[in-house]
């Protein structure tokens, strides 16, 4: 830490408002240090030396001020703290074509400060009160002389597709930096062109925020909340000037969806339900049943049955709708009807249906192909072994968590990383107890992490 200056009157005062203790608030830092990727061990000593005037280290007075702001449910910034810090990236950007170029410049460039940007349970929220009119008046008034016609948005879109696919296999941290050269050089200043029709313009724009969802998505997958979370914004800026209803729709799942991942349900339902209204009658069934299946999780992650069980029934029943095409925005997410199983069992988890959750992740391995998603194969038998271990099926667990760990060569993910890690303390209770390829298991874990 920084040397002791002047007391913090500001940040005592706010701790004060807050209702926290010194204690309280050293545990909620180490919750959101943990969110984004980062174990801090600070305590209420630390939290008072702030008070004292001392500055939090590295990105900790971040974290302090997004405790602080779940706790009173309004924004508070380290400026408000009295702390001399600064947010690496801005949130969101009344220009989303610009907040993209910038984002895939600093990715390139300064890829530490992106990736210590914090995830903030605000920023959620920020699609609901989007104002998409004036932002495209604003784009619309910037567009320059050159003309950008079908060939360019499908080189976008080609290239948007191959490291879609090789993200599967390999992970978020494979091709991360071509993504974000991409998009920063070519794919985002092709927007401020001209189009020889306004069906062009919207398809140009979709085939760009396709591509900033990818780079989100490879930063979430790698541990990187905070650069994600931006990605993700910037990808629904640009998603409601190419479709304010379907991909629109899919961009507000895509941070909500991320939310519920972290454990930080604050906006999600509402989240999700907006998205369900603006799509209903603009989507085909395969997209309306990945809506359905995400306010699914909000509802259950809330404990809140009645609302939960109906859109599960809703997802099933959406996927039985074959009227029309699936689009790109939500095919990249891989064959639906995986998808909806895959997040059928985590809602069932969280309402404590073990059983339940352990066939849905049963359906899903059967549904998502081993050699294209292998990403998501390691991931489902590492869940599946959880919901084994939760019914005391301790040998097929410890199966299901062989076959996970057997895959995860080559794959470079911060998710699949933390997934096989915490399988270690229940082998070390298991070994123990002599439970058979316990004790190797976690050997082999062990060997892994090193």
């Amino acid at each position: 830490m920084a040397g002791p200056r002047e007391p913090n009157v500001r940040l005592r005062e706010a701790i004060r408002s807050s209702g926290l203790t010194y204690e309280a608030a050293a545990r909620a830092v180490r919750r959101v240090a943990a969110e984004n990727g980062e174990i801090l061990r600070t305590n209420k000593s630390a939290v008072a030396h702030w008070v004292d005037g001392a500055l939090p280290s590295g990105r900790t007075g971040q974290y302090l001020a997004e405790a602080i702001s779940r706790r009173v449910d309004r924004v508070v910034t380290t400026s408000d703290l009295g702390l001399e810090q600064k947010e690496p990236i801005e949130s969101a950007n009344a220009d989303p074509v610009l907040a993209a170029t910038k984002l895939g410049r600093v990715d390139l460039e300064r890829r530490q400060l992106l990736a210590a940007a914090v995830f903030t349970v605000a920023n959620v929220a920020v699609p609901l009160d989007y104002d998409h009119d004036k932002v495209g008046r604003i784009l619309r008034a910037r567009s320059t002389l050159g003309v950008v016609g079908e060939a360019e948005i499908e080189v976008v879109r080609s290239i948007t597709a191959t490291f879609s696919a090789a993200d599967e296999i390999l992970g978020g941290g494979h091709g991360l930096t071509t993504v974000a050269a991409y998009l920063a050089d070519s794919a985002a200043p092709m927007l401020r062109a001209r189009f020889r029709s306004d069906r062009l313009r919207r398809r140009a724009f979709g085939a760009v925020a396709e591509l900033a969802y990818l780079a989100g998505w490879k930063h979430h997958d790698l541990g990187h909340e905070g650069a994600a979370q931006r990605y993700y914004l910037a990808g629904y800026q640009l998603a409601c000037e190419a479709d304010p209803h379907g991909h629109a729709a899919w961009m507000m799942r895509a941070l909500a969806h991320q939310a519920l991942s972290l454990k930080q349900p604050q906006h999600c339902a509402d989240l999700i339900d907006n998205a369900l209204r603006r799509s209903l009658g603009h989507v085909d069934g395969q997209t309306q049943a990945l809506l359905y299946i995400t306010q699914a999780r909000a509802y259950s992650f809330l404990r809140d049955r009645s609302p939960a069980a109906r859109a599960l029934v809703l997802a099933e029943n959406s996927l039985s709708r074959t009227d029309e095409p699936q689009p790109l925005f939500s095919a990249v997410a891989g064959p639906a009807a995986g998808t909806v199983a895959s997040h059928t069992a985590r809602a069932l988890t969280d309402l404590g249906d073990h059983l339940g959750t352990e066939r849905q992740h049963r359906d899903a391995l059967v549904r998502w192909d081993p050699v294209k998603y292998k990403r998501v194969h390691v991931l489902t038998h590492a869940d599946l072994g959880d919901s084994l271990a939760a019914q005391g099926k301790a040998d097929e667990a410890v199966g299901a968590w062989t076959k996970a760990l057997d895959l995860t060569e080559d794959i470079v993910s911060d998710r699949v990383r933390k997934a096989i890690s915490s399988i270690s303390p229940t082998l070390a209770t298991y070994s123990k107890r002599g439970v058979p390829g316990s004790s190797e298991l976690r050997r082999r874990i062990f060997e892994a992490s090193r």
